[in-house]
């Protein structure tokens, strides 16, 4: 063969070769596909899921009217709507709040249902409050809820169609697109967060279960109040940032000490806290597939922390019983992990508050210093923080350093 005929023979080899490699590397991006395919594989799970709070977070009340907990029929002043006038209905445990449909975008309307104390509450986002209320006007019709719930509330919100794949908590929020694994199931084309180490796996709730905002923003001209881009299988922080916090002040946001002020602050919380930097995930306590128990958690509460903090455990507490450290008799509410290291410190509705997600004991002192609430008198209401430090120092095996 000559020198000429082999080169022109390695050229077409190596060009072939080229080809093929592209043409397998080329693989289809992956694409959203609802919920729905994934219960020919997962009958048992999706069933779990579909009865959850995160897979009816978000319902049409013409296609389902028994999810509206009022009387729209009976008058009040605040009621300025109908039923007609409602295209979503968003929650259904503290609060549920309406939302109308016009053009392509969904609004709030003006007022709140409080579940707890069953009576109406106007619903509008105060100024000097949410970091986005100065770059909206004031009235909620001018307040679309694509750049400020939607993200959250759907699965694949495409901010140029305003569309979604799927409204509500759905199975590609949390595993990332699913097309591929649907088409052939497999490990290695669908994201499992268990698999994940703990910051990507945390991040899975993080990244709507936190306040902040995007790193880039305004996006196309709107302020967006969610992580716009992330999809699960990308890093969170190249598209969020946490609310941020100084130290002493107390925010709209955050207590001076930097726990949560108000909901959907768990995540901001969590990451300050010693169970986070240990490796410890959400899912570590909750199954949000669905689970018997409150919040989806994997076992009630008091089980899930004993499983790793046992009495005179490494971890904690340091005392011969759960009662011994406590100090309250077993059965009563200040003998629950949860009383004194989950707090309901954060505001969700008017009095109605939910659990801190620090896991820090809050002594009297920081409600004297800088109005945190503390979980002594928060249970004990007819008495003060006196007390509460006084009382603290005369148990045993409590410092009396932490209590001043």
């Amino acid at each position: 063969m000559s020198c000429r005929l082999f080169l022109v023979f390695t050229a077409v080899v190596l060009t072939a070769a080229s080809v093929s490699t592209n043409v397998h590397s080329q693989t289809p991006a992956r694409t959203y596909v609802g919920s729905t395919v994934c219960v020919d594989c997962h009958p048992s799970i999706y069933q779990r899921w579909a009865k959850t709070r995160m897979a009816n977070v978000v319902t049409d009340p013409h296609v389902r009217p028994q999810v509206i907990i009022p009387d729209l029929t009976k008058a009040d002043p605040l009621l300025t709507f109908k039923l007609d006038d409602i295209a979503f209905v968003y929650g259904t445990k503290w609060k549920q709040r309406y939302f109308t449909k016009v053009g392509n975008d969904y609004f709030p309307l003006p007022a709140q249902w409080d579940v707890s104390h069953k009576i109406w509450r106007a619903y509008s986002v105060a100024p000097n409050t949410d970091w986005w209320v100065p770059f909206y006007p004031p009235e909620n019709m001018k307040r679309p809820t694509g750049p400020l719930c939607d993200g959250c509330h759907s699965v694949n919100y495409d901010i140029k169609t305003k569309t979604v794949t799927e409204w509500n908590v759905g199975c590609e929020r949390c595993h990332g697109p699913g097309s591929e694994h649907a088409a052939n199931p497999s490990r290695a084309n669908i994201v499992n967060p268990a698999r994940l180490d703990f910051v990507r796996a945390t991040d899975t709730c993080i990244q709507c279960h936190s306040q902040g905002q995007p790193l880039s923003n305004p996006i196309e001209g709107q302020y967006y109040d969610w992580p716009v881009g992330f999809r699960q299988g990308l890093n969170l922080r190249d598209f969020w940032r946490l609310e941020e916090h100084k130290l002493g002040e107390t925010s709209f946001t955050h207590f001076a000490d930097g726990t949560g002020h108000k909901n959907r602050m768990q995540g901001n919380d969590f990451v300050q806290s010693v169970m986070y930097r240990r490796g410890v995930a959400c899912f570590s306590c909750h199954d949000v597939h669905g689970t018997e128990n409150n919040a989806d958690l994997i076992k009630p509460a008091d089980q899930i922390c004993l499983s790793c903090h046992g009495p005179s455990s490494p971890n904690g507490p340091h005392a011969a019983s759960i009662e011994a450290h406590t100090h309250h008799r077993a059965g009563s509410p200040g003998n629950d992990c949860v009383s004194c290291h989950m707090p309901k410190i954060e505001q969700t509705i008017a009095d109605i508050n939910v659990r801190s997600h620090t896991f820090a004991f809050i002594p009297p002192e920081m409600t004297d210093q800088y109005k945190i609430p503390n979980p002594c008198t928060g249970c004990h209401t007819d008495r003060n923080t006196e007390w509460a430090r006084e009382t603290l120092k005369s148990w045993s095996g409590v410092s009396p350093w932490r209590v001043n």
